[in-house]
């Protein structure tokens, strides 16, 4: 027997997730489509989706998809559809409608044409037809209309999925069950609670988000205690294999509960609280979650040694909150998470992400998600120091700092002197002031000079054999001392730890704040942004290599590979290239590297920017496309997921080198770079090639107390 098509319909940017959690369910081809997911299978693998399906609002069977053009074509298609083997005369059914189609103006025209269809069906073979029963009826029928596209299903659910069967009563504005378990989903409660991690949200309104928790840790079917599905009147409802996947629900609903470990809620209503504590009972769980009254500057662990997910939907001024007292909520709600919460991962949904920023933390990742017609963000953090934002950790005070901060401040002091000159005759505007110049103090300290004077200080992760307490110590008084003696306002000074890349942890995002500031250089003018990414847009150790890339640019076809915010590509247009081809795997870079073309006026079809993998372009272009000069300077390491493979730059130097140099032109350069710092080049595996390193006449006056800041050759074919 062939297998059947199913579609599970979802809410509004929660098909991805549908169609992951249904290929954990086995349903290995489940796809992403517009409004939820595809899968095949059997009869029990739909039934498999509806008692398991945290996120999906329905799972559908369709019968027919057909092109109308009016209501009388919808009639005619929904009349040949064998209704005779869903139905029988005694049986009541019920149609729903959603969506448009092309001819039809009103909903209820199209479900009184279905409904029409389905009657003088039934009375045309048996002379009796069924009844339309809206309120409970043994069929549901389900007809989606685009444009001027009708699909017509029988709705294996029912009543929607997110309706478990626990929540009688909710307090203002609640969040829908499926929407609360696709917001643990994407805070990572699964990985979390699998570890033994706490789960508690400080205002936890109907208690939704903790007992959805609790199903999630505890391995409860959310289906499990639904009175009634939609194929449970079905003319071909199997039974005895319903029954068989609820013994298995049961099974594991009873080892589940032994797991459980802290799930808290708080809330400053007490009605709030009694209506957690009926909706906890009827979901089968009393006494397994704790919840109780309690102001969010109250808010703490249940115990002490707890760790965990913190997940809140506080309000965001849409239906409940004076929006004028958000802002302060929101602070609160950051002092509280950097007081008493560091080590544990929060998760905060709100439609304003602007008022995350009050939080003082700098969000890792969000995803899009709406509640009801809203849009929304699921901010996720990490609690940890460094990622509070710019002014965290506070400075020490004056009185507070070691012989050891002075020394620091006399060398930043020493360093500007020493530069002032150079950095005057060669009109440098961003510059390094300091880069680990004492062991003690492991600090990279730039300098951006824009409309502002900006400050990008960066930690260097302490060895594992630095007492972190000292270490701590020493970076607030750096960060107490640096604004002063740079002469800078504290809140123009933004802090970051640099760590070794691992994967793809180089295009890992920190924030979304999108605040860039301009800066020039060179005569050029730039794009940098401090906040949400670990690199500020403008490689200042690359100052010379884009000046060299200037200098040979003249009449010639230029490609930048992994062009970032396309800073070489400027060069290389400003400096008369007649062409410039710029490729990254990013589109955020990709967006940024075209605000810097126009920021410098370079326009025009000849300047191209290219979304791809440049692993897959390199051979996509291998012999149709040529250039005169290139610039190849890839990440030391990546692993995403949309690569064409994995790329370890010391492992695979040499092939790309060889792929990017068969789309140079004879006479043509290529220069490679890139910023392992125990990079060896493999000479003899470029041979012929004419490899010159030029990585000490490419590194900047300001980055000389750090030689191998970078690596960089010029590379020539062998001259005939």
């Amino acid at each position: 027997m062939s297998p059947l098509i199913f579609f599970a319909s979802a809410p509004r940017n929660m098909g991805s997730l549908v169609a992951e959690e249904l290929i954990k369910l086995g349903m290995r081809d489940a796809t992403e489509t517009r409004g939820g997911a595809r899968f095949s299978g059997t009869l029990e693998d739909a039934y498999r989706a509806c008692l398991w399906s945290r996120v999906a609002n329905r799972i559908l069977l369709p019968l027919t998809q057909s092109t109308v053009s009016g209501p009388d074509e919808l009639y005619e298609a929904a009349r040949e559809i064998h209704w005779e083997d869903h139905l029988t005369p005694e049986s009541t059914f019920a149609i729903q409608f959603d969506g448009t189609l092309s001819g039809i103006n009103h909903k209820h025209f199209a479900v009184l044409r279905v409904k029409d269809a389905i009657a003088d069906r039934f009375a045309e073979r048996f002379g009796r037809r069924p009844s339309v029963d809206p309120d409970d009826p043994d069929l549901r029928i389900h007809v989606f209309g685009h444009q001027d596209t009708a699909g017509i299903s029988i709705d294996l659910s029912g009543q929607s999925l997110h309706l478990r069967g626990y929540r009688e009563e909710g307090s203002a504005a609640p969040l829908k069950e499926n929407l609360a378990a696709a917001l643990l989903l994407r805070a990572g409660w699964p990985e979390i609670a699998a570890e033994g991690g706490a789960l508690l949200d400080p205002m936890c309104g109907s208690g939704t988000l903790v007992i959805e928790g609790a199903l999630i840790a505890a391995d409860i079917a959310p289906g499990y205690m639904r009175q009634r599905f939609g194929f449970q009147g079905w003319s071909q409802h199997d039974e005895p294999t319903w029954q068989r996947l609820r013994d298995e629900a049961r099974i594991r609903r009873d080892a589940g509960l032994g797991r459980l470990g802290s799930l808290r809620g708080y809330d400053l209503s007490s009605e709030a609280v009694r209506v957690s504590l009926h909706n906890l009972e009827r979901a089968g769980l009393a006494g397994l979650a704790h919840f109780e009254r309690r102001e969010l500057t109250d808010c703490r662990p249940g115990r002490p040694e707890d760790e965990g997910l913190l997940i809140v939907n506080p309000p965001y001024g849409e239906r409940l909150g004076d929006k004028g007292e958000l802002p302060e909520l929101y602070g609160r709600l950051g002092s509280v998470l950097k007081e008493r919460f560091v080590g544990w991962r929060a998760s905060i949904f709100t439609a304003d992400p602007e008022l995350g920023k009050c939080m003082g933390l700098r969000a890792q990742r969000m995803h899009s998600l709406y509640n009801g017609p809203i849009e929304c963000r699921l901010l996720h953090f990490k609690v940890e120091p460094r990622y509070f934002v710019s002014n965290q950790p506070r400075p020490l005070p004056l009185e507070e700092r070691s012989p050891g901060a002075k020394m620091l401040a006399n060398r930043i002091n020493k360093n500007l002197k020493a530069l002032r000159k150079w950095q005057r005759d060669e009109d440098v505007s961003c510059l390094r002031v300091y880069d680990a110049d004492l062991p003690e103090y492991a600090l990279a300290v730039d300098i951006y000079e824009g409309e502002k004077r900006w400050v990008h200080v960066q930690e260097y992760a302490a060895p594992a054999n630095v007492d972190p307490k000292r270490a701590r110590h020493r970076l607030r008084e750096a960060l107490g001392l640096i604004p002063e003696v740079l002469e800078v306002p504290g809140e123009q000074v933004h802090f970051k730890v640099r760590r070794p890349q691992k994967g793809s942890s180089q295009y890992e995002r920190l924030a979304e704040t999108r605040h860039f500031h301009q800066v020039s250089e060179g005569g050029h003018r730039f794009l940098v942004n401090f906040e949400d990414y670990l690199d500020t847009g403008l490689f200042l150790d690359h100052r010379d290599v884009r000046r060299l890339i200037g200098t040979l640019a003249p009449g010639k076809r230029f490609l930048n590979l992994f062009g970032y915010t396309g800073t070489a590509s400027v060069y290389a247009a400003k400096a008369g290239a007649v062409s410039t081809t710029t490729v990254d795997m990013s589109r955020t870079y990709l967006e940024w590297a075209a605000s810097n073309l126009m920021l410098n006026k370079i326009q025009g079809e000849e300047h191209e920017l290219v979304q791809a993998d440049c692993l897959r372009w390199l051979d996509m272009m291998n012999g149709r496309r040529r250039f005169d000069l290139i610039f190849l300077d890839p990440p030391s390491f990546s692993t995403s997921k949309r690569m064409f493979g994995t790329l370890d730059i010391q492992r695979d130097h040499v092939g790309l080198i060889q792929s990017a140099m068969r789309l140079l032109e004879p006479g043509g350069d290529l220069i490679f770079s890139n910023n392992l710092r125990r990079f060896r080049i493999d000479l003899a595996g470029l041979s012929p090639l004419r490899v010159a390193d030029i990585s000490a006449e490419t590194l900047p006056r300001d980055f000389a107390r750090n030689p191998r800041i970078h690596n960089c050759w010029r590379i020539r074919r062998p001259e005939s």
